[in-house]
């Protein structure tokens, strides 16, 4: 089921599957989300929850109890319920199943609202525990923004630039996709810009940022000065992440994020995640400007 929104002469598409905002267009009908392509990646904005990235060997403990999950958790091959429509929101829910019981055992209310805005869309998520013994959870975005935008454009004319000037490193992963304490990598030299090329992710594969000081990360062509601004102030890490050649770069606010090597691999104990008590429920928000 897909759902249509508009605002001035802003065009979005959602879609029950997975929950996701999978398409957002400017009045020239300029697409900006990544559309997919398996030569690269199939996906295009999916949600991260209740795990962001890969669990330790596949698996996590909860309650004393050892349970299995795929990378990035279970809600993006999910079917989301449509609660809510106006002409620029929908509001989204999954709830626990059968399937999902068994990789994560809480019931809880996962609620997702897509919103246009005058220059772009927020993603609010509220996540509720509607069960009754503490609920451990981590959610987030994982929205891959078209990169060229335009056709004669590369790759390597766009750039990251923050809206604080930043000295910071980034995480590193092993080829496992787990993050490896004490070893960082410098990334962003202070003056909050970072230019983009295909060698940096072949290396790394993913820029990991936790803790900076900015609140807004835009994704820009350093000559035109056009792309989109991510507002990600309600999310302690930010990540960014391609495979080299393609043409699309995924802009992605965590609150959470892929196991450590030396974690203790209980759920409560993997970092930036949130427990929520018996029907507490907890909302984040993030949105995309267009520039």
């Amino acid at each position: 089921m897909t759902f249509e929104l508009k605002k001035g002469t802003l065009r979005a598409t959602a879609q029950s599957k997975g929950g996701e905002l999978v398409s957002l267009r400017d009045g020239d009908g300029l697409e900006y989300i990544w559309q997919g392509d398996p030569a690269f990646w199939s996906g295009r904005n999916p949600i991260l929850f209740p795990i962001v990235g890969t669990l330790q060997g596949g698996k996590v403990e909860i309650n004393g109890k050892i349970y299995e999950m795929g990378r990035h958790g279970f809600a993006r091959a999910m079917d989301f319920s449509p609660l809510e429509q106006g002409e620029d929101f929908v509001t989204l829910e999954l709830r626990e199943n059968e399937e999902t019981l068994s990789q994560y055992p809480f019931p809880f209310s996962l609620r997702v609202t897509h919103r246009l805005l005058a220059s772009g869309f927020s993603t609010t998520f509220s996540v509720e525990n509607t069960g009754n013994t503490p609920m451990p959870f981590c959610v987030g975005a994982h929205t891959a923004i078209r990169c060229p935008l335009l056709e004669g454009e590369k790759f390597e004319d766009y750039e990251l630039v923050f809206d604080v000037p930043e000295r910071a490193d980034s995480h590193l992963l092993t080829s496992a996709g787990v993050i490896r304490h004490n070893c960082m990598q410098p990334m962003l030299t202070g003056n909050g810009r970072l230019p983009l090329n295909y060698s940096t992710f072949a290396q790394l594969d993913t820029i990991i940022f936790s803790l900076l000081r900015s609140e807004n990360v835009s994704l820009l062509h350093r000559e035109t000065g056009r792309g989109v601004r991510l507002n990600f102030k309600e999310f302690p890490m930010v990540a960014f992440w391609t495979k080299p050649g393609a043409p699309y770069l995924c802009l992605e606010p965590w609150h959470g994020c892929a196991a450590w090597d030396d974690e203790s691999g209980k759920f409560e104990d993997k970092p930036f995640c949130t427990t929520l008590q018996p029907e507490e429920k907890k909302e984040l928000t993030y949105s995309f400007h267009l520039e």
